[in-house]
């Protein structure tokens, strides 16, 4: 069986349940070793076993990401122990509250800001570094189609993911005809507790399932993938570039 990520390190955000569970296990297939990173213990330890099950490895993370510190802390550890970072799935993200942008609380629009996006830039601040020690980086990001359709109370959700692409595509700029690729990603419509709580009367199986989008996850992260600052398009199945 081939495994184009044999023998390398992937950091995989949000692990704990969807998207990044289901990137987690396909990521793990291919031969990374996974580092979950999650709030969750419990869900953590329910993704290592299934990794394990299927002969794969994981380093568990239970972290906040607003807890900036413990990025820099986790970027160390991982070139303590690796010297090195092949792929970075950055997944996490919240929708936060929907609402008139006017009656927006302070507290929910930070919250949203700082795991959205500030939590982004502290993962590429820590891990930088590591990426650029691999001879096949690779970043993807999730994204949403939120960041440009910008419906009424969605706000601040709409507003981080559109800081969140300026950001990332800013960041691939910087590695034009080098080893390393960033890019973004936008699931769309997806079976997920996020898509339920901002959709609460929508039919959940009549969306793909997070574990649908995980081999394009992986195709995303590999070596042979060697696009920059663009954008995978799930339900289109389609890459976009920004140019």
């Amino acid at each position: 069986m081939s495994l184009p990520l044999k023998d390398r390190i992937a950091v995989v955000t949000g692990a704990s349940r969807g998207i990044g569970w289901h990137a987690a296990l396909a990521l793990s297939a291919a031969g990374a070793h996974i580092i979950a990173v999650a709030r969750t213990v419990g869900a953590l330890e329910e993704l290592d076993d299934a990794i394990q099950a299927s002969g794969g490895s994981a380093t568990l993370v239970p972290l906040d990401l607003t807890d900036y510190d413990a990025i820099d802390r986790l970027g160390h550890s991982i070139y303590q122990r690796w010297g090195k970072l092949d792929c970075l799935f950055g997944n996490a993200g919240i929708l936060g509250t929907l609402g008139p942008v006017s009656h927006v609380d302070v507290k929910d629009w930070e919250t949203v800001m700082n795991v959205n996006v500030t939590a982004n830039w502290r993962l590429i601040r820590s891990l930088d570094p590591l990426l650029r020690k691999s001879d096949a980086g690779r970043a993807l990001f999730v994204t949403s189609g939120a960041a440009h359709k910008c419906k009424p109370y969605w706000g601040p959700y709409s507003a981080s993911k559109a800081a969140l692409e300026a950001l990332v595509r800013s960041y691939a700029a910087e590695f034009d005809k080098q080893s390393t690729c960033v890019n973004l990603l936008n699931p769309g419509g997806m079976r997920t507790a996020m898509r339920a709580k901002a959709m609460p009367g929508e039919n959940p199986e009549a969306l793909p399932a997070p574990s649908e989008i995980a081999p394009h996850i992986l195709s995303c992260l590999t070596p042979d993938c060697r696009r920059n600052g663009e954008l995978f398009d799930f339900p289109t199945r389609a890459w976009k570039s920004f140019n």
